[in-house]
């Protein structure tokens, strides 16, 4: 549905996005994560079309953006970063204005709005001018204009910033709620939103595209966490032999039992298949044995080590 390829944009001699490509499915929910500055506002910008990219594509539907960018947009609804509304303006009018601009009209336009505001459950401000409301429910007001024409694609820039804990949980299960009728990216540099509520995740470290895997994906990681009886000076060499098994770490001994991680080379496999063997190679050794599970990662864990990984590589580009 989605297709970006080499994506490049300069500000004057500022590189902002620096070659990026990736695709998006019809139906996913896909998180833009990275730190301040990092690129994902102008990467969104591009995607809707308010921003001509430097070099590469863009191309939505089939349609290529450079070329079909008032069709592109017709499938697009977004909430940008600073929820740009008229503050003299009450909600209703505002959303009627803005259903007008997107060429809704008569009672396809009533039908949208009325939409809209029960999506939003904004019913009880519809007569409330909008500088009166709350920035939970000024929030609420920008996705509802981003969702008037039911659009194919949702584009949300930040949408829980500045939010209070029981905004964010309903702005959440909005999310959640567009993804079943909608593909919906949403840009934040907050782990737990992406974690709550996305399939997918890009991170974008310093304009460059640093990682792009699913979720559930991403949790699981390459190592095979075990749990013995032995002390590493008499199991990590033996560990160590067990095929597939590429490094082990000694992690910790607690409660008579030594915990180890052991990194599986899992190729096209995953690890978890790996397990069974490795536990029957672990009891032809003759050792007590506790238990062995999959390591699970967050993804603030795969953050610190992306960054981590980056700065080595910068650190060894500079000292060459």
């Amino acid at each position: 549905m989605i297709e970006a390829q080499n994506l490049t944009k300069f500000y004057d001699e500022c590189k902002a996005v620096d070659d990026v490509s990736f695709q998006i499915g019809r139906g996913e929910i896909v998180g833009l994560l990275g730190h301040n500055g990092a690129g994902k506002t102008t990467i969104m910008k591009m995607l809707t079309g308010y921003l001509e990219a430097s070099a590469g594509s863009i191309v939505i539907d089939n349609l290529d953006i450079s070329e079909q960018r008032a069709d592109v947009q017709k499938r697009i609804g977004y909430l940008p970063e600073n929820c740009p509304l008229y503050p003299d303006m009450n909600v209703i009018d505002f959303l009627d204005y803005a259903a007008g601009l997107k060429g809704l009209t008569g009672s396809e336009s009533n039908r949208a709005v009325r939409a809209a505001i029960d999506r939003m459950e904004l019913r009880d401000k519809a007569g409330q001018t909008i500088q009166t409301l709350s920035r939970g429910y000024r929030q609420r007001v920008g996705v509802a204009q981003a969702i008037l024409t039911q659009p194919a694609i949702l584009i949300l820039d930040e949408p829980t910033n500045g939010l209070d804990p029981s905004q964010i949980q309903h702005m959440r299960d909005m999310i959640i709620e567009m993804g079943t009728q909608s593909t919906v990216i949403l840009s934040t540099h907050i782990l737990r939103e992406v974690q709550a509520v996305c399939d997918r995740v890009l991170i974008i470290r310093e304009g460059r595209l640093a990682m792009d895997s699913r979720i559930e994906d991403l949790e699981k990681g390459q190592r095979l966490l075990l749990a013995i009886d032995r002390n590493p000076a008499d199991a990590k060499a033996a560990l160590s032999r067990i095929d597939r098994v590429t490094a082990v770490e000694f992690l910790q001994a607690a409660d008579g039992r030594n915990h180890y991680a052991l990194e599986i080379d899992a190729r096209d496999r995953p690890v978890d298949e790996y397990a069974a063997p490795v536990a029957r190679a672990v009891l032809n050794l003759g050792y007590q044995f506790y238990g062995l599970h999959v390591e699970k990662r967050d993804l603030e864990h795969v953050f610190s080590e992306i960054n981590a990984r980056d700065a080595a590589t910068e650190e060894e580009s500079h000292a060459a």
